[in-house]
């Protein structure tokens, strides 16, 4: 599926004009010109997305004096609310929003806090009770890449760039499975005869075969979080009786810290409860037992919840407890207990069996998208699609540097889609364009701009081999 490749040689041949080969360098020079926006965005988000992958084995190692501590035999763990107590004489100006678990008995328990100057994560010894230091999340390996993947670290515009990349990504994909069945015959030739780049053209076709079924579902998977496609399709979903995500009723507690495991920068809560709301305590109820960190974890381990969990403060007085079991390989097991802070008792309960279906689907997808739905099978097969991608994001530009023409022209190659005589074909690309708006308006800029600058110019219209 290259992006960029030599022109077989029963398509350059002057013989073959048929309606085949020009589909053939219609779909190529599409797939080509699509490159140069997607191929540096998936760059990026291979990168980051293996960087996060792979995050519960990197920041322990790059942090190993907050995340990591001794476990002296016979020493048990100091009480949460005690741990609690630590953080606030530390930073005596902060709000501590939320505590996540020790994730082994290695390590810290973290501490969510917001304080003047941004939020910050806080690491306690849980055995020694002592504030071990604190970390900007988004100043971490993982947090940085997680930002980088999910707005190039450019807010709204990174994230549009992201999205309309991933709409081009589609067209790559499809392209480059038609330029990959209709080019076997002139890749097996060129193989055989020896050609130059023969070998690299042919492992990047059949890379690109493997992974584009695994692009195709991360694009689409990843869509609910875009900020035009996912925002809107959610208010069509809303309207419409459903959701992407689940609605528990309620309000105030709302964690910022990580809640799979306990290192910094992740969601904050599982993809079906991050637009939701929790109850409220009644401060005239059971106001002589006054229930702690401790008690909302004790009540979340008696109720079944996954571990580790995390446990969101009361926001005031009226505030709750909010204990969430994140089940990290599991999103069908994602529960979360709201626990009064005076009685202690179960104000409400949510979780996946609560779910609208289409949350359900979005919250299985994603946890997939992240590697971690099949467990370690999932682990490593990302894994292995992320290096791939990367290997697809070098060979394609390196094949076009190494056919790049001698003149000052872009060498791109010269077709027009052929929408008149295939209306299939029109069919499926305004079907596309409908489906996702952004790749819509852009397909028409970029057909405006063919048409009334680069085919008008000549120096523009020879820069890029535009046919007439």
């Amino acid at each position: 599926m290259s992006a960029v490749q030599s022109l077989p040689a029963e398509v350059a041949s002057p013989v073959a004009r048929g309606r085949g080969s020009g589909l053939f360098r219609a779909f190529w020079r599409w797939h080509f010109y699509a490159s140069f926006l997607v191929i540096p965005v998936l760059l990026i988000l291979a990168t980051t997305g293996l960087i996060y992958l792979f995050r519960f084995q990197l920041e322990p190692v790059l942090h190993a004096d907050l995340m990591k501590v001794d476990h002296p035999a016979g020493l048990v763990a100091q009480p949460y609310s005690t741990q609690l107590d630590e953080v606030r004489q530390a930073l005596p100006g902060a709000t501590v929003v939320s505590m996540t678990e020790p994730s082994g008995p290695d390590r810290s328990t973290v501490f969510s806090v917001d304080t003047a100057v941004g939020p910050r994560d806080v690491f306690v010894d849980p055995y020694e009770g002592t504030v071990l230091g604190s970390l900007n999340p988004d100043r971490t390996l993982s947090g940085a890449a997680i930002l980088l993947h999910g707005e190039l670290m450019a807010g709204r515009v990174g994230d549009f760039v992201i999205e309309v990349a991933a709409c081009w990504a589609i067209v790559m994909a499809l392209t480059g499975y038609y330029l990959f069945v209709r080019g076997r015959v002139a890749r097996a030739r060129r193989r055989a005869a020896g050609a130059a780049g023969a070998v690299l053209r042919s492992r990047h076709g059949r890379t690109g075969a493997i992974l584009g079924v695994g692009l195709l579902f991360l694009i689409v998977s990843g869509l609910p979080w875009t900020g035009f496609w996912g925002a809107k399709t959610q208010e069509f979903a809303t309207s419409h009786g459903t959701s992407f995500w689940g609605a528990d009723p309620g309000a105030l507690s709302k964690p910022t810290s990580t809640l799979d495991e306990s290192l910094p920068h992740s969601h904050t809560v599982p993809w079906g409860l991050g637009n939701t709301e929790v109850p409220r305590s009644n401060p005239e109820d059971g106001r002589r037992s006054v229930a702690t960190v401790d008690t909302a974890i004790a009540v979340g381990q008696r109720n079944g919840l996954r571990r580790p969990m995390t446990i969101a403060l009361p926001a005031d007085d009226e505030g709750v407890y909010s204990a969430i079991g994140y089940a990290f390989n599991d999103p069908g097991k994602e529960r979360t207990l709201h626990v009064d802070q005076y009685g202690g008792r179960v104000v409400s309960t949510y979780g996946y069996s609560d779910y609208p279906v289409l949350a359900k689907v979005v919250a299985q997808g994603i946890a997939l998208h992240e590697g971690r739905r099949l467990g370690t099978l999932n682990f490593w097969l990302t894994t292995v699609f992320c290096l791939g991608v990367m290997f697809m994001c070098v060979s394609g530009p390196l094949m076009w540097w190494r056919r790049r023409p001698k003149t000052k022209a872009l060498g791109a190659p010269r077709g027009r889609l052929p929408l008149r005589a295939t209306p299939a074909l029109a069919v499926l690309v305004v079907a596309l364009a409908l489906f996702l708006p952004l790749f819509g308006i852009t397909l028409v800029a970029v057909l405006l701009l063919d048409q009334f600058v680069l085919r008008r110019v000549g120096a523009l219209r020879a820069w890029f081999n535009v046919a007439r």
